[in-house]
Parts: C-alpha cells; sequence; structure tokens
C-alpha cells in the first residue's frame, strides 16, 4: 500500500502528538493525585490503598500503577500536589480586593479559611500519620519545609507594608499559623463557638499591635 492511498492513516492518525501525549498523562497524574487527597481526607492515610485511589480517580488499578509503581510514589505526588494547592489558594485568598482596605483583617480571615478546608483536613492525617511512619515523614518533613518557605515568601508579596519590620512580622505570622491551625484541628470534634470569634477578635487585634496599626472598632463577625 502506497502512502497516497485513500486507506493509509496520515502521520497524525497514526500517532497523536507529543505534546498532546504529555498534557493527557499530566492530566491524569493530577486526577490520580486529587484522588489520593481525596482519599487521606475520606479513608484516613493508612486506610488509603492503591486500590481506593483508581477507583477514586475512575481508573483501573492496572492504569494508575502505569503512572506511578507503587503507593509511596503516588504519595509522594499527592503531598507535593497538596502543598501546591494549599499555596495557590492562599495567595488567591489574599490577592482578592479587601472590601474595607483592611489587610490585616483580609490576612487573617484568608487563612482562617483555609485551615478550615479539606486540604488542610489532608495535610494534618498526614502529619499526623507521618508520626509513626518514618518513609511517609521522610516525605512530609522536606515537603513541609519547602511549604513554610514559599508561604512566608507568599505573604511577603502579598503584604508589602510588613516589610522592614523583620521580626515582628515573623512572629505575626507564626502567631496566626500556630492559632489558626490549633483552632481548625479542634474543630474537627466541637462546632465553633461565641468563645471561638472572642480568640479571633484578640488575634486580629494582636496582629495589628505588631504592625503598628489603631485597634478597629466594631470589627465585623467572621462567618
Amino acid at each position: 500500500m502506497t502512502p497516497s492511498s485513500p486507506s493509509a492513516p496520515d502521520d497524525d492518525e497514526r500517532s497523536p502528538p507529543l505534546g498532546w501525549q504529555a498534557q493527557k498523562s499530566a492530566s491524569t497524574r493530577t486526577q490520580i493525585t486529587e484522588a489520593a487527597i481525596k482519599c487521606f481526607v475520606e479513608y484516613g492515610y493508612s486506610r488509603t490503598t492503591t486500590t481506593l485511589i483508581a477507583e477514586k480517580a475512575g481508573l483501573s488499578r492496572g492504569a494508575m500503577l502505569h503512572h506511578f509503581p507503587s503507593r509511596l510514589a503516588v504519595v509522594r505526588a499527592a503531598v507535593e500536589h497538596l502543598h501546591s494547592k494549599r499555596l495557590r489558594a492562599f495567595r488567591k485568598a489574599v490577592t482578592k480586593p479587601s472590601t474595607d482596605g483592611d489587610h490585616v483583617r483580609q490576612g487573617v480571615e484568608a487563612y482562617w479559611s483555609h485551615v478550615r478546608h479539606p486540604m488542610f483536613v489532608a495535610f494534618f492525617e498526614l502529619a499526623v500519620a507521618a508520626r509513626s511512619d518514618k518513609e511517609l515523614a521522610s516525605i512530609l518533613r522536606p515537603a513541609q519545609e519547602a511549604f513554610e518557605r514559599e508561604w512566608h515568601q507568599a505573604a511577603v508579596d502579598v503584604f508589602p507594608e510588613w516589610r522592614g519590620r523583620g521580626e515582628k512580622f515573623d512572629l505575626a505570622l507564626d502567631l496566626s499559623r500556630y492559632v489558626l491551625e490549633g483552632m481548625a484541628i479542634s474543630f474537627l470534634t466541637h462546632k465553633e463557638t461565641e468563645r471561638d470569634q472572642r480568640v479571633l477578635t484578640y488575634l486580629d487585634e494582636k496582629i495589628r499591635e505588631l504592625a503598628g496599626l489603631p485597634k478597629l472598632a466594631d470589627a465585623p463577625e467572621r462567618k
């Protein structure tokens, strides 16, 4: 059969462009890592198997193993994907136009919303599991250190008014993180109350003090 024959497939029909194949592969890998994160939230880390991840991704286990040869490989990719998603979500939240021009409140609100999202639940599940799982700890620890560096830089980028405040800025970030993450963890077992609202208001006030800003009167209640 000659190349000019009507029955002979052209190059595009014989094999898709490499770029398309690469895009499809990347899309499938993302699909798998997203499924893994959902499994961490729904089933917990210890119960998350490659079979469950494949089912959640809508793939056969063989198809999933083609992209990730082991459970640990999926976990490694999922941790990296989770941290990237958390950073993007934080940047998006703090760069939205503020309704009242108060960047301090906006920053606290952004991280407070962030730690109540399933993404943080997935991270917390991994952090707890890593305490007794050396393989997971070897993946999570350096990834979390990188996340914290990038999160700090993201805060520097979106809150330029804090530049030059050095230790006070670091203290404001640490205070916000430890208080809000601790509250989010406590919410796994109890509902938000007026006492929690008072803690959030107090945190707001302390951050404003560190920033050298006046106290806000009649601050709107958080939702």
